[in-house]
């Protein structure tokens, strides 16, 4: 090949389907599947070594809405696919898409252990703090005394799920939060989390203008954190367990744990892995 022959570099359209998503107007993961666009443009990755990963729910139509590999699973199972994807081909670059419901309630206990093994991934949770597919309920993350669901009128009446307190108590080895109202944000911190080892957890606050439409006030409420970046979980959780939920847009903790991958066994042929299976 000529070494004179450029490159072809990468736009943030590259990584784009044709499919058109349908989230309702307003919606804040708009902009969340705008910022990892950007940040795979901003890294150069080819769009054919990327895979995104899903479960259920409104942000979990992500992969039908990007260029690259995609993987639609089951409720709350997400994780545990994109692990095994991770470690049968660790040259991929593996994020993984979902909302507060299928993250942090069905899939809550696959949540504590990604973060435990720490395989090299990038789980990006949009959080609204609602049910938004099946129309309006109260999440793990809602407010114990929000009245707008039918199910729960006088409010969940428990408090919510610290997802980033969780994620530094299990081991997950970088947190950040940020907020769908600054895409450019999102992005950077996206970047930052597919370029750090490990599991990397990005809330992202992005509001639910259909069931939630006070949301729309986020823009308005949230703040960029003051706090530097920390390698030391306890100083983190501290901080977080002080925190109002509306200090975004900074990276929390960055840890120092290797990554877990085991070593490959070699190839196997689909004969013997068939006979592996035969009753």
């Amino acid at each position: 090949m000529d070494a004179c022959v450029k490159q072809r570099e990468y736009t943030a359209k590259d990584y784009k389907s044709e499919v058109k998503p349908i989230w309702c107007p307003g919606c804040g993961d708009y902009s969340v599947l705008a910022a990892i666009t950007r940040a795979l443009a901003s890294m150069q990755l080819a769009p054919e070594n990327v895979a995104v990963v899903s479960g259920i729910g409104c942000s979990s139509r992500i992969p039908a809405y990007t260029s690259v590999y995609g993987f639609h699973g089951v409720h709350g199972r997400a994780l545990p696919v994109a692990t095994g994807l991770k470690i049968a081909r660790p040259d991929l670059t593996v994020l993984v898409t979902g909302g507060d419901g299928d993250g942090f309630s069905i899939g809550g206990n696959h949540f504590l252990h990604a973060c435990r093994r720490n395989v090299d991934l990038t789980y990006i949770v949009m959080d609204n703090q609602v049910y938004g597919m099946t129309k309006g309920q109260a999440s793990p993350t809602t407010e114990p005394d929000w009245e707008g669901s039918k199910l729960t009128p006088d409010g969940a009446g428990i408090e919510s799920f610290h997802p980033l307190v969780v994620a530094l108590a299990a081991g997950a080895n970088f947190v950040a939060r940020c907020s769908s109202s600054d895409p450019n944000n999102v992005a950077d911190i996206i970047t930052q989390a597919i370029r750090h080892p490990g599991f990397s957890l990005v809330q992202v606050l992005s509001p639910c203008v259909t069931f939630r439409p006070e949301q729309q006030e986020w823009k308005h409420m949230v703040r960029t954190a003051v706090v530097d970046v920390t390698d030391d979980a306890a100083r983190a959780a501290r901080r977080l367990m002080t925190d109002d939920g509306f200090n975004v847009g900074k990276v929390l903790y960055k840890g120092n744990r290797p990554a877990w991958q085991p070593e490959p066994k070699g190839a196997v042929a689909v004969a013997e892995l068939e006979a592996d299976f035969a009753l």
